[in-house]
């Protein structure tokens, strides 16, 4: 099997509702056998399943995460935690989840509370709350982080059966913020709140000429940024927030708490480049017409107008679609050369651009293992995505392929829960705490119960 195939594997396009094997969501991978699931009920019942079985053992959330994180062996038992959902307490400032809660349920649950988290959401909302801070899941804006650094305390399983609690403050809470299920089983978070506040998302085109400068402005100017850039016309699309005014909040109140959209002349200006990256999305996916969500994601970008409303109606909108999805965080000060780099390769090789890139930049993490621990990051974002016989084109993934090269070479991180090559990566050297994370592994799981392929590359 060649590399590539490794790193972007061919999609299985058959029914598997029947198979005895368990594929990922994109089914792109068998992360394991029927046989192996076990789905504890209570918290209690996994404790005694750990104390009761010898194997290793391996955490399944919604199976959005490439196959490799999962990699279980025939001996081992799979993890299914869907049982643990729900809020388990609360109080006016914080709020605590069954680890298994869906990020759909905990941002429905907030905004019914009139509550809400000071970090933005990730574009995908089925995801689980302990699957999207194992893996870092961010949103955008430089005043907040990731999921995980909202986090004051994470109940966990440990691999004898007890119970750990670790606790915001603590020397090592960082390493359980983001920890790649490599430490025990996560059952339960204490998320911190903040009042709920609406939004205001102003959307335009721009020319990418000045992006090294107007992106670093945007985000220092609003709260909330998410640019898409379109490389082969050199323009951006670009989602700034910022607090909504009152009247724009009364008006979202009489809508029933609805999106309000702002403008009855809606900016056509991207018209044309959508519609020169939709066809050049159908040819490399195969796929004829107008249907199929992959589609959506761009068609979005068509007519568009400024629009108010809360933070997960605006920024939460990903629509889940079989894809091979690379994203790597940079040091926020290195981005405008990153671009400028990116912006001359394109100019000497004139690649087959698949999707735009997108850009989104946060703020530092507390997280050991955060792409953007201690320092502000911009993540770049690339996307190719299957064709109905589940191929992909070859041209999006070379693309990938260089990209990566290029952002690995100048310190960056890759999202842990998206697709990426490791032999690019020198870990110790772009993450200062990768040690004394692999110390506390140590301490609370010395046998390796909690290990598997992936996480013995990593770590040992």
């Amino acid at each position: 099997m060649n590399k590539d195939a490794l790193l972007y594997p061919l999609r299985n396009t058959q029914d598997t509702e029947h198979d005895t094997a368990l594929w990922n969501w994109a089914q792109n991978s068998v992360v394991g056998q029927r046989q192996q699931l076990h789905q504890p009920q209570t918290e209690a019942e996994l404790q005694q399943l750990l104390r009761d079985t010898r194997g290793k053992v391996r955490l399944m959330g919604s199976r959005l995460s490439p196959g490799r994180m999962l990699c279980v062996q025939p001996d081992d038992l799979l993890l299914d935690l869907s049982a643990f959902t729900g809020v388990l307490a609360e109080d006016d400032h914080t709020i605590t989840f069954a680890a298994g809660t869906l990020l759909q349920t905990v941002y429905d649950t907030l905004t019914a509370r009139d509550r809400m988290l000071a970090s933005s959401p990730g574009v995908i909302a089925v995801q689980t709350l302990a699957g999207a801070l194992a893996t870092g899941t961010h949103g955008q804006g430089l005043q907040q982080s990731s999921l995980a650094d909202e986090a004051l305390r994470i109940r966990m399983v440990l691999a004898d059966g007890s119970v750990r609690e670790f606790t915001r403050g603590e020397p090592d809470f960082p390493a359980a913020q983001v920890a790649l299920g490599s430490l025990g089983v996560v059952t339960a978070v204490t998320l911190r709140t903040q009042p709920f506040r609406l939004f205001t998302c102003y959307k335009f085109a721009v020319s990418a000429d000045a992006l090294e400068q107007d992106l670093l402005k945007w985000n220092r100017d609003y709260e909330l940024s998410k640019a898409w850039w379109f490389v082969d016309d050199n323009l951006m699309h670009v989602w700034n927030a910022e607090q909504a005014s009152e009247e724009d909040t009364q008006a979202w109140h009489a809508n029933g708490r609805q999106v309000i959209e702002h403008g009855d002349n809606a900016d056509s200006s991207l018209n044309h480049t959508i519609d020169q990256t939709l066809a050049q999305m159908h040819r490399d996916t195969q796929i004829h017409g107008k249907g199929g969500k992959q589609f959506r994601t761009v068609t979005r970008f068509r007519d568009f107008t400024d629009v108010s409303g809360d933070i997960y109606q605006l920024f939460c909108r990903g629509i889940a679609v079989p894809q091979i999805n690379v994203e790597i965080a940079v040091p926020l000060d290195k981005t405008p050369q990153v671009i400028s780099k990116i912006k001359a390769w394109y100019a000497e090789n004139q690649p087959h651009m698949h999707y735009p890139i997108i850009l989104r930049c946060t703020g530092a993490s507390e997280g050991w293992l955060s792409p953007s621990h201690q320092q502000p990051s911009c993540f770049f974002g690339f996307v190719v995505y299957y064709a109905d016989d589940g191929s992909l084109s070859q041209e999006g993934l070379h693309f990938l392929t260089e990209v990566e090269k290029l952002l690995a070479a100048e310190g960056g991180r890759p999202h842990w829960g998206k697709y990426y090559d490791p032999q690019r990566y020198q870990w110790r050297d772009i993450y200062p705490q990768w040690d004394a994370f692999r110390t506390v592994r140590e301490t609370l799981d010395p046998t390796r119960r909690f290990s598997n392929d992936y996480a013995t590359a990593l770590f040992d």
